[in-house]
């Protein structure tokens, strides 16, 4: 098969399951004294080990189960009353979009999603959508560091900014960043830094973090959504301590960093990114469409637009081109709607080659055929 999927479940490396498993049976071994003499030191480690790879204070990160995880503590840390404005673009993913929206329903807050057309030219077309969105009456805002559907690296940097200039609290979903873009989380000035470490990472799945920002840390009572014994015993102990659980997921992330920084670290990351542009250019070139957005815009993964003849843009038809994709030369890639278009997105990992865009040109191109056909 050619795998373009990575950026959806990861894959786990054969040597980071096997890490796992000596986990497992390591607290199997004793699990009183595991979980009641060992796990808290344990923790400890594995959050310096995430927060010095992510550019993050120790004492303001904590590991989470996943990125959704960590966007709903965010926002059930943030207070919302009915005239208030939550702001996102329309790049934001579905499961975070609903998100939004389950809490706008039970405050009266208002969630105001601004749309940045792709293909976009630019940072700047992030900046100058958000700009006039961003009020007085705007309490939070919601912005991708790697936004899912388009692919595109989105400026976080001048977003904080632009926030702290008005006065509202960021909170980024950085689900694709870690193991696909360098960190250097404090820099950014985001009130909320939510990752996943089952993708780029390929460590086990239910491992993720959350960064908390200074500010935020200070002014904020932020807990875990699980409340157990360790409350009020500050940010780490509350979240280590959630009720029983299985951590492996957790204890294997530091073994996952060290895979990583061996596959390469950052010049695997700049061969991705490289590869991805090289490879979409080449694929959009042959269908005769464009990549949704410029080089420096795009990390290790790549939207390419899909020819129009391929029909409405919803994920009910983009979820149909996948399978037939698939079925037709096994070929797994997410096919995504976004600014009236289809965009099939290319997760580039250290297994790609550039043989393989040219085999989804082909694929595609064919389908194009049959569709044409009907």
């Amino acid at each position: 098969m050619v795998f373009f999927n990575q950026g959806a479940f990861g894959a786990t490396l054969l040597e980071l399951m096997e890490t796992q498993d000596d986990w497992r049976r390591r607290m199997e071994r004793q699990t009183a004294r595991f979980f009641m003499g060992e796990l808290p030191g344990l923790i400890n480690e594995v959050t310096a080990r995430v927060a010095s790879f992510a550019g993050a204070a120790t004492e303001r990160t904590v590991m989470i189960e996943n990125a959704s995880a960590g966007i709903m503590t965010a926002l059930e840390a943030c207070t919302f009353e009915p005239g208030d404005r939550i702001v996102t673009t329309d790049h934001v993913y579905g499961a975070v979009r609903r998100a939004l929206a389950h809490v706008a329903s039970r405050t009266g807050a208002e969630v105001v999603e601004v749309a940045v057309p792709v293909p976009v030219s630019g940072p700047e077309d992030f900046l100058a959508a958000l700009d006039p969105a961003i009020d007085g009456h705007t309490r939070l805002v919601v912005v991708d560091h790697i936004a899912s559907p388009t692919s595109l690296v989105l400026p976080v940097e001048d977003i904080a900014a632009l926030c702290r200039d008005r006065g509202a609290r960021l909170l980024v979903d950085a689900a694709h960043a870690p193991g696909l873009v360098d960190l250097a989380v404090d820099r950014l000035g985001a009130d909320f830094y939510v990752a996943n470490c089952h993708k780029w990472l390929c460590a086990p799945k239910g491992s993720g973090f959350l960064i908390v920002g200074a500010a935020a840390a200070a002014e904020l009572d932020v807990h875990p959504l699980v409340i157990s014994h360790a409350y009020g015993q500050g940010l780490g102990a509350e979240f280590a301590k959630t009720g029983t659980r299985d951590p492996s997921a957790w204890l294997t992330v530091p073994a996952s960093i060290d895979a990583h920084e061996r596959l390469g670290g950052a010049a695997l990351r700049d061969r991705n990114a490289r590869l991805a542009f090289e490879g979409g250019s080449y694929v959009a070139d042959a269908l005769g469409t464009a990549l949704s957005g410029p080089e420096g815009m795009l990390a290790g993964m790549v939207s390419v637009r899909l020819p129009d003849g391929f029909g409405a843009s919803s994920w009910e038809r983009g979820g149909q081109i996948r399978e037939a994709l698939w079925q037709q030369d096994r070929i797994e890639a997410i096919v995504a709607p976004h600014s009236g278009s289809l965009w099939l997105r290319l997760c580039v990992f250290a297994y790609s080659g550039f043989d393989e865009f040219e085999r989804v040109a082909s694929a595609v191109r064919h389908l194009q055929a049959v569709e044409a056909g009907r």
